[in-house]
């Protein structure tokens, strides 16, 4: 279905007709770029995404404008255009500015029992905003979603891959003391479910059919799925963070960073939050992490030969580069050192564009590639070296997330976050559940003591697991 979004639906920025008939579609169901007339899929055009989308390219300026505020230098995701558009994140800086609350919101649609390092992207640079912001962060988990779309899956299944999917998650490093992870299935009900229904009333079926292509086939479920989604996006939704008075929590806006695709949904929620006086929420978006073969694709957690998956092995993740990495190289050793490679086309550069750290290391490659001095062999090889360092690094944190810790980032209870530290706080208050449940007393976002108590099981459950690797790890050098 194609990405074009019908103007009459949504009050938001009228889309150009030219635009509508664009052949990529990129939308939270499919992406996928132009085909051209030689039958060779072309990259996603991002700048005609962002005028079809009405979405804004963040600019120098507004880098700039972030680093003042933060007094952090931009991630490399900014710094290199990967995290490209937003919808008013100019005015998250102004609230941080001013001391003034709000929160983040990411999610990921359970559908394997590992995800890939294109999953990774958003979490990181959403850990990387928490770190900055020190604001509170919701992840949803859409198994609701999973199932409605799919014709196979159980929810005995996607239930299942919950589990696995939050602690790969959790690996990625979040704080437990400001981070709440959810299930669709689960939390369901209570302040969440009367904003999915104040949302949904707010959408018509012309609407729903005309922002996500839905026809006269789609189960109801799927046409519903949208106001789940965007009623997330909404603090009145989280009471046990945000307290319960409607008249302030409405007025929290959320910052979601996500990959462009999920842009409609939320283009739909600002439109239905103008309507009934809340917070629009805010984006920041990202581009796609190519699929091993090619611009035009991204990684299927369904397709083991697209992805790099969080759970490979070295010599997999060897394998996969060096059989399946789209190559930018010339046919012969002979043209391409005359006439060097395509680094925009070639998938082992691109992963170090999302990867390596290093600005200036980053340059040298891409400089000794194009020139034709580097061979793409050589820039295979360290793409995998990159990339095999990364996935070990998460594999050894995600060997230490148990179920415990799972169960502690899901537990509906106070989060506790600073803010602009150099600003005047303005908090929301959260008051005593009726059902006597520990809360933050104050409205200060402090833990109780026995979520502080949790905490410190659970760290000291780290420090000895790490105490025996480091024992395990001596014994096995003294026996060698």
């Amino acid at each position: 279905m194609a990405t074009t979004i019908n103007a009459v639906a949504l009050d938001e920025s009228p889309i150009p007709e030219h635009i509508s008939k664009a052949k990529q579609t990129v939308d939270p169901y499919n992406v996928t770029g132009e085909v051209g007339d030689d039958g060779v899929m072309k990259a996603i055009d991002y700048t005609k995404l962002v005028e079809e989308f009405g979405t804004k390219l963040i600019s120098t300026e507004l880098l700039e404008r972030f680093e003042k505020v933060t007094g952090k230098k931009p991630h490399r995701f900014l710094r290199r255009g990967i995290v490209f558009s937003h919808r008013d994140f100019e005015l998250i800086l102004d609230r941080y500015e001013r001391g003034e609350p709000f929160f983040l919101y990411t999610g990921r649609g359970p559908s394997s029992d590992s995800v890939h390092v294109g999953h990774t992207i958003p979490f990181e640079f959403t850990k990387w905003l928490q770190d900055t912001f020190d604001v509170p962060l919701v992840i949803m988990l859409t198994d609701d979603e999973k199932f409605l779309f799919s014709e196979k899956r159980t929810i005995e299944e996607v239930q299942g891959y919950c589990s696995s999917n939050a602690k790969d998650i959790i690996a990625i490093g979040f704080d437990p003391a400001k981070t709440f992870i959810f299930s669709d299935f689960e939390f369901m009900g209570g302040a969440f479910y009367r904003n999915v229904v104040r949302l949904s009333k707010c959408i018509t079926l012309n609407q729903a059919r005309a922002i996500f292509g839905f026809n006269d086939s789609t189960n109801i479920g799927r046409i519903h799925f949208g106001s789940i989604q965007g009623a997330t996006s909404w603090a009145s939704s989280f009471p046990h963070i945000f307290g319960t008075d409607e008249k302030t929590t409405t007025q929290i806006p959320a910052l979601i960073p996500c990959a462009i695709d999920q842009d409609p949904y939320f283009r739909m929620t600002r439109d239905v939050s103008a309507r009934i006086h809340h917070a629009k929420p805010s984006l920041i978006h990202a581009k796609f992490l190519d699929a091993l073969q090619g611009p035009g694709t991204k990684m299927s957690a369904s397709v083991d030969e697209s992805a790099i998956f969080m759970k490979d092995t070295p010599n997999q993740i060897k394998n996969k580069i060096n059989r399946y990495a789209f190559s930018g190289g010339k046919v012969t050793v002979e043209e391409h050192r005359e006439k060097g490679g395509d680094s925009t086309a070639d998938v082992s550069f691109q992963y170090l564009r999302f990867f390596l750290e290093d600005d200036g290391e980053l340059e040298r490659i891409r400089v000794s590639y194009e020139s034709g001095e580097m061979l793409t062999g050589e820039l295979k090889a360290i793409c995998i070296k990159e990339l095999q360092s990364y996935v070990a690094a998460f594999q050894e944190r995600r060997a230490k997330v148990d179920d415990a810790a799972v169960g502690l980032f899901m537990e509906r209870r106070p989060l506790q976050w600073v803010g602009n530290a150099h600003a005047p706080r303005v908090v929301p208050v959260v008051e005593k559940s009726g059902d006597g449940a520990d809360t933050a007393e104050g409205g200060d976002g402090k833990l109780t003591k026995n979520q502080l108590k949790k905490l410190e099981k659970l760290k000291q459950i780290e420090v000895k697991k790490a105490l025996k690797a480091k024992e395990k790890e001596e014994q096995t050098v003294t026996a060698e």
